[in-house]
C-alpha cells in the first residue's frame, strides 16, 4: 500500500495539475482528454464531476484510476472522500463547504488532502487541520468555478505563501499567456481546467504549460 509520505513526495514533484470535468472537454469524453493528458506526461490529475449518483461517479472515477495507475500518475477526486477511498485514489480535494479537513483526515489518513482557500485565514485553518496542500485561487477570473470572493489576483500568493509549511497550488483562469505571472511569485504547482481540457490540442497545451513550469523551477 502506498504511504502518505510517498504520495506527498510524488505530489511535490509534479508541476501541472489537470482538473478534468467532462462538461469542459469541448465535446470530447473525459476519458479521451485524460488519455491525452497522460500521453503528454501529466502525472497529477483530478477527477471533478459534481453531478450523478454515487454508483455512476464510482464507475467513472474507477476508469480514471485504472488509466492513471497504469502510468504511475496521481489521481485526486474532487469533494468525495468516499469515492476516493472506494477507487483507491491518491487523494481528495475539498472545498470550503465540503467535509472538514480534520474529519477527512480521520477517515482517510493515507490520502493526500487538498483544501481550497481564498485568503490567508482559510489557508492557515486548512494547514492546521491537517491538509497536505492548499489551493490559492481563483487567481484570475474563471467560468469554471464561482466563489463569493471573485478572482483574488496573483498578489494573494504573496499574502499566503510565506505562512505555509505545506505545498500550495494555484488555480483559476491560468493560461499559457499569464502563467508566468503566477510562476514569478513562486508558484510551482499549477492547476488548470479549460487551458488544457478545452484546448484544440490537449497534448500540446499540457506540454506548453509543463515547459513553462519546468523553466521556472
Amino acid at each position: 500500500m502506498t504511504s502518505l509520505r510517498d504520495r506527498t513526495e510524488r505530489f511535490k514533484a509534479c508541476g501541472l495539475y489537470v482538473v478534468i470535468t467532462e462538461a469542459h472537454c469541448a465535446g470530447r469524453s473525459a476519458l479521451d482528454v485524460l488519455d491525452a493528458c497522460l500521453d503528454a506526461g501529466v502525472r497529477l490529475i483530478q477527477f471533478r464531476e459534481k453531478e450523478g449518483d454515487a454508483a455512476g461517479l464510482y464507475a467513472r472515477a474507477q476508469a480514471f484510476r485504472e488509466r492513471t495507475y497504469k502510468v504511475g500518475a496521481l489521481l485526486m477526486v474532487n469533494d468525495r472522500v468516499d469515492i476516493a477511498l472506494a477507487v483507491r485514489a491518491d487523494g481528495v480535494h475539498l472545498g470550503q463547504s465540503d467535509l472538514p479537513i480534520a474529519v477527512a483526515r480521520r477517515i482517510a489518513p493515507g490520502l493526500i488532502l487538498g483544501a481550497s482557500s481564498h485568503n490567508l485565514e482559510e489557508a492557515l485553518a486548512a494547514q492546521n487541520a491537517g491538509a497536505s496542500y492548499v489551493n490559492i485561487g481563483p487567481i484570475f477570473a474563471t467560468q469554471t468555478k464561482t466563489v463569493p470572493t471573485g478572482a483574488v489576483g496573483p498578489g494573494m500568493i504573496d499574502v499566503i505563501a510565506p505562512h505555509l509549511a505545506i505545498p500550495f497550488t494555484c488555480m483559476g483562469g491560468i493560461k499559457e499567456h499569464n502563467v508566468h505571472e503566477v510562476l514569478a511569485r513562486g508558484a510551482r504547482h499549477i492547476a488548470v481546467v479549460t487551458a488544457v481540457t478545452a484546448a484544440p490540442d490537449v497534448c500540446a497545451a499540457a506540454r506548453a504549460l509543463e515547459d513553462a513550469i519546468r523553466g521556472a523551477r
